[in-house]
């Protein structure tokens, strides 16, 4: 259940971009009559209704996100704030521009986000995050802990690149589809790699099991 919660914005916000971009036409009349009053000129074109009306899905799914976090009473995490905080800024920026440059750059801001939270937090407070969320199923030495850390710094400050990569140098529908299968994809491949690196590691007793 918390799996798909989390991923409930990018599922949606990649149906509404891909239903939209089927009708265009359809999707600027709809998007105008509904919320002409959030866009500058009060007129959205087919060529942005999808990118404008998949932001909006994503800024509701979000704070959904966060609102259903909070009536059950469990943590809303460090993470999910600032993807709120991203979304509703940039989200709003996209919207209110007619610019979808605004919500491409959410992603990188995640990432690089994420980066700098595991970075600062071992340099300047010697607490390593990835270590806090998987110390109970597995037991490493601390150095590899360290290199673990370091590896989900790097990882997360790279995606942050390819993401603006993909969004300066392919068209908006092709973003989509990296942003939902791309990122997915390396997301695994990065985790199997490291699983196989963590598999030497560990003590004989865990990894004979």
């Amino acid at each position: 259940m918390k799996l798909l919660l989390d991923f409930l914005p990018l599922i949606l916000f990649f149906v509404a971009f891909k239903g939209a971009e089927g009708n265009p036409d359809a999707a600027a009349a709809f998007a105008t009559q509904h919320f002409g009053f959030l866009v500058q000129g009060g007129v959205v074109g087919p060529t942005e209704a999808p990118v404008l009306l998949a932001t909006v899905v994503v800024m509701l799914a979000t704070l959904a996100q966060a609102a259903i976090l909070k009536v059950r009473g469990q943590k809303i995490d460090l993470m999910l704030w600032i993807s709120l905080a991203l979304v509703v800024v940039l989200g709003g920026a996209t919207i209110w521009f007619h610019n979808e440059t605004f919500i491409k750059w959410k992603p990188t801001g995640l990432y690089w986000a994420m980066a700098l939270t595991l970075w600062i937090s071992l340099a300047m407070f010697r607490k390593n995050l990835i270590q806090a969320m998987l110390g109970a199923q597995l037991t490493l030495p601390d150095t590899i802990w360290g290199k673990l850390n370091r590896a989900w710094v790097l990882f997360f400050a790279a995606m942050g690149v390819v993401n603006l990569y993909v969004a300066y140098n392919f068209s908006t529908s092709a973003w989509a589809n990296f942003k939902v299968f791309g990122v997915t994809g390396l997301i695994l491949v990065f985790t199997v790699a490291q699983s196989l690196y963590l598999g030497k590691h560990l003590p004989p007793e865990e990894g004979g099991k």
